[in-house]
């Protein structure tokens, strides 16, 4: 391991942004993790943990270690006529995993495809897409404590899943480094193509009985249409949750907005799109200077080159406040900030 100092982390965040550490390493184990946290020279050093930098913004530098978790492999734990247990490292790329399930037939993964980010920071926003949670495939989570370098594992009820929430947004953020997960994949798939975007996908590629890798191509295309690619333009995918309101709350907006779409959650409550939502105040296409809301998904804040986190921050706040003068919704956020 080597520590570096004055680092930069324009390389680490999908926006793009300029962002200088204190200090840096790179942990390419459990064993390392551990053995960075309890040495004596940086255990009074404050630690910020950064994976693959898809879901944060930076709107500072960070005055701490920054430890970047690279902890690879992905191995069968155990497997039977209809399973298998794969155990994987917490820096694995998402997609990569969903890759390897697709090209061996492990299906439950395939409607994740192209989300960005680790396997490691997944957990974290219970990363959802096309009707499927990570929960749905999630066993547990290998983490170590912050505070003293013990491992512990989560199951998946103790992970307090919740929609882009989990205990470690939560009840103990900050506290642990997420190393692993294991995931139960489906030997004989179910596939989840109810979506109305993966249907007619499917139908333009002439698919009319897909495998688990036609799905996955399936989502590749449709994000790929509607989501700029970071390495291109920066960005952390969607900025906003999509908000859940109460029944009452959404017939009320329906007499006024007839075309507001919106679908079952938990809790008796509806979903609204947040996209729909920043369409109609007029944000889709705007754009200030180096910053702007994406041409083609208004869910997506972008860089185009030289913004700083505090300008994108500041657009972000003028979207939730517009969405909540003209809908009485205040929209969430996925990405944080920094």
């Amino acid at each position: 391991m080597q520590i570096q100092t004055n680092f930069s982390l324009r390389d680490y965040n999908t926006f793009g942004l300029e962002a200088i550490a204190q200090y840096f390493v790179e942990v390419q184990s459990a064993e390392e993790l551990t053995k960075i946290l309890l040495d004596p020279e940086w255990r009074n050093t404050g630690k910020f943990i950064l994976g693959g930098g898809s879901n944060v913004l930076f709107t500072r530098d960070i005055q701490a270690l920054v430890i970047h978790p690279n902890i690879k492999g992905i191995f069968t734990v155990k497997e039977d006529d209809s399973f298998v247990w794969l155990k994987v490292g917490g820096g694995e790329v998402w997609h990569e995993l969903v890759i390897y399930c697709v090209d061996h037939h492990y299906g439950g993964v395939e409607n994740l495809s192209l989300i960005p980010g680790t396997v490691g920071a997944a957990p974290m926003q219970n990363i959802g897409a096309y009707g499927v949670e990570i929960k749905d495939v999630l066993e547990s989570v290998e983490a170590v404590r912050i505070s003293n370098g013990e491992k512990r594992i989560f199951s998946k009820e103790e992970c307090h899943f919740g929609y882009r929430e989990s205990i470690f947004k939560n009840e103990i953020k900050d506290q642990y480094v997420i190393t692993g997960a294991t995931f139960i994949l489906n030997k004989n798939p179910v596939l989840n193509v109810a979506y109305g975007d993966v249907q007619k996908t499917l139908l333009e590629m002439n698919v009319s009985k897909p495998s688990i890798r036609d799905v996955s191509e399936a989502i590749v295309k449709i994000r790929k249409s509607k989501l700029p690619d970071p390495a291109l333009i920066g960005n952390a995918g969607s900025f906003f949750k999509n908000p859940e309101i109460l029944v009452g709350q959404y017939n009320m907006l329906k007499q006024t907005f007839p075309e507001m779409p919106g679908y079952p959650a938990p809790n008796d409550k509806i979903k609204v799109p947040a996209g729909w939502l920043i369409e109609q105040a007029g944000w889709k296409g705007y754009r200030d200077g180096a910053i702007g809301v994406h041409e083609k998904q208004a869910l997506v804040l972008v860089n185009y080159g030289g913004a700083t986190g505090y300008e994108i921050k500041k657009l972000s706040e003028k979207v939730q406040n517009s969405i909540e003068a003209k809908f009485g919704i205040r929209l969430g956020l996925e990405v944080n900030f920094i």
